[in-house]
């Protein structure tokens, strides 16, 4: 059976239902500080870092807050409510699976915060043998800058087109494709852009080995 070479997955929206609860959180940070939250801020929320959320939140409400106890007070809020409990997507399971059998390594490529990652990892992912974990914290620069995806290759020894990346969010695939890595792209709250570099699937329940694979040849 074809596979790719290795495969990078989003955790937040792409393998665990969490985007929901991260919105959840941010609303409610927002309502302190005064700010209705609403779709005109869904680009600056979800598939972003904490810190650029939490300058948002601070630049939207005019609040006399600093954002590092925002993006604190987000962490905290995002944590508790991972904490209660985060669904792990249709089909993830399935596919990581099929991914472990076949020896193909994969890794988790994140831009929540490392108490986050670890929270799901050891919780709703428990088991999952990723080859390591990449959060915000493990790179100066996190999405939609290329550096997260850039350093997951390298760790693995590979070229960033020889890794497919799983990503739910435009800031995610941004990610990716400036890395070099061909993108599936499997859309929860926002709409992603198309381009030349994404293939999409409405559901990982239709994704496989294969047309991974696929797509790592088509990259070439």
């Amino acid at each position: 059976m074809s596979a790719p070479a290795a495969v990078l997955f989003d955790m937040d929206g792409t393998l665990v239902d969490t985007e929901v609860l991260w919105w959840r959180t941010t609303e409610e940070v927002a309502g302190r500080l005064g700010h209705r939250l609403g779709k005109a801020d869904a680009p600056e929320v979800v598939g972003r870092a904490v810190a650029d959320t939490a300058a948002h939140l601070v630049r939207a409400a005019g609040a006399a807050a600093g954002p590092g106890a925002v993006a604190q007070e987000l962490t905290e809020g995002f944590f508790r409510r991972v904490a209660a409990g985060a669904p792990v997507r249709p089909g993830a399971r399935r596919l990581l699976t099929a991914l472990e059998t076949l020896g193909v390594p994969f890794a988790l490529v994140s831009a929540s915060p490392r108490v986050v990652v670890d929270q799901v990892v050891g919780g709703a992912l428990a088991q999952v043998p990723f080859a390591f974990t990449l959060s915000a914290d493990d790179t100066v620069r996190t999405k939609p800058h290329p550096d997260p995806y850039r350093t997951a290759a390298a760790r693995l020894g590979l070229e960033p087109g020889e890794c497919v990346a799983v990503e739910d969010s435009p800031d995610g695939a941004a990610s990716a494709e400036a890395a070099g890595c061909p993108v599936l792209v499997v859309p929860s709250l926002l709409e992603v852009p198309r381009s030349a570099a994404r293939t999409f699937a409405s559901s990982l329940e239709e994704v496989t080995p294969q047309l991974l694979h696929g797509l790592r040849r088509t990259a070439r």
